[in-house]
């Protein structure tokens, strides 16, 4: 009997076939559920003598692992080649690190890249990513997601954005270039590190990556030499990246010993914790911390770290919540399993993932402030955006950047309170 294109007597068989597996932790039971479904598919489906059994189960470890979590995937051997290259230096690009929201429905920017394409078209943390190149991005996989962003330098991609804040549509039409990780600069691009007139530094981590670490404490040591009396360390937009790299920025100002981050999974391996080993911190360094929504993974460490500690105001906005720890199981034929392993707590035991840190002091910036900010650090300046009108250009010349404001003015009011006593 066939009723609106279904074959129900095949419907009814397959079902009864399936309800055999009557215990769901029996796993001989359901891996004979699977190869009945596999087999059903290469036999009954109409284009059934076009598949595989490698098409067919590869397809079935992908649905598997994307079920799980919106970081957990089966990946291709070319977007695992992309992965490594990812923190080794550099690859061709538009600068998004993007993610799937929790209910795997949107394709979610968690910060633009510093100095990269879509940093300098305003593309901001949050914005949604509906259309690649006029195709939805509607259940679409990070993987494929990253695929249809990634292609040679020079070559143009246009994407789709939603803004929830404004419920604004636009269409940015992005080049693609080679992406260089230069995570550890100043206020002015320069990299001269200079301090202002009340001897307070500045640094703005944009990515944690191999040298991000290194780099930061030669931009320290550089601005203790000038008389540095108190630092901003900017996780603005910062969307993570290292472990190792967010404990060694973390000890740098904290005693040797201390505990910096834990993690907790399932498996004894996956349990861990991470101490402060520097032989030179630097102890009495008041520090404010700035963060936003775009401040994810690495950056969520650091910053809930030193405000669990005391040893530094977190100012800004909430942050991401992204505190879970992918693993990566090279498999065969080139391809890996990037699984969800653990997740971060900070030393008083607070969970990041899904939750992210609450700053010491909330500062909000809206949507075209931030917008204009990226604008303002892009290379070059302002007077760089030949996109944009004279109008427009005046509104970022004019934009202050409230929660860099209000962090110096915390600082000073430090400096006063240490010179009266």
């Amino acid at each position: 009997m066939v009723l609106l294109g279904v074959n129900l007597t095949v419907g009814f068989l397959l079902y009864r076939e399936t309800a055999q597996a009557s215990s769901a932790e029996d796993p001989y039971e359901t891996y004979e559920l699977f190869a009945s479904v596999v087999e059903r598919i290469r036999s009954d489906y109409v284009e059934g003598d076009k598949l595989t059994y490698r098409d067919l189960i590869q397809s079935a470890l992908k649905g598997m692992l994307s079920s799980l979590d919106p970081h957990s995937e089966f990946m291709e051997p070319v977007h695992y080649d992309e992965l490594k290259k990812d923190t080794e230096g550099a690859f061709g690009g538009v600068g998004i690190v993007v993610t799937m929201d929790e209910n795997k429905k949107y394709l979610t920017v968690v910060s633009p890249m510093a100095d990269t394409p879509a940093f300098q078209a305003g593309v901001i943390s949050g914005d949604r990513i509906v259309k690649i190149e006029n195709r939805t991005t509607e259940g679409i996989t990070l993987q494929e997601a990253v695929k249809r962003l990634r292609g040679e330098p020079g070559s143009e991609v246009t994407i789709t954005l939603y803004r929830p804040s404004s419920a604004k549509m636009r269409e940015v039409v992005l080049e693609r270039a080679i992406i260089k990780l230069q995570t550890v600069k100043d206020f002015s691009g320069n990299n001269t590190f200079d301090l202002d007139k009340d001897n307070i530094g500045y640094v703005w981590l944009t990515q944690f990556g191999e040298q991000t670490s290194r780099d930061l404490r030669k931009a320290v040591d550089q601005m203790m030499e000038k008389g540095m009396r108190g630092l901003v360390l900017d996780l603005r937009g910062n969307p993570g990246g290292l472990l190792d790299q967010a404990v060694e920025v973390c000890e740098q100002f904290l005693p040797a010993g201390q505990l910096v981050v834990f993690t907790q999974g399932k498996s004894e391996m996956m349990r861990s914790k991470h101490h402060a080993a520097s032989l030179d911190p630097i102890l009495d360094l008041p520090i404010v911390v700035l963060v936003n929504n775009g401040s994810a993974s690495a950056s969520e460490i650091v910053s809930g770290c030193l405000q669990d500690l005391g040893r530094a105001v977190v100012l800004g906005e909430q942050t991401f919540g992204k505190g879970s720890v992918q693993s990566i199981f090279p498999v065969s034929g080139g391809w890996a399993l990037r699984l969800t392993t653990a997740k971060y707590y900070t030393p008083s035991e607070k969970i990041i993932h899904g939750k992210g840190i609450t700053p010491d002091i909330t500062v909000s910036v809206s949507d075209e402030d931030l917008e204009s900010l990226f604008y303002k650090r892009s290379p070059g300046g302002v007077d760089a955006l030949i996109q944009l009108s004279e109008e427009q250009r005046e509104r970022i010349r004019a934009v202050r950047d409230k929660q860099l404001d209000r962090a110096t003015d915390l600082l000073r009011g430090v400096f006063l309170l240490k010179d009266r006593n």
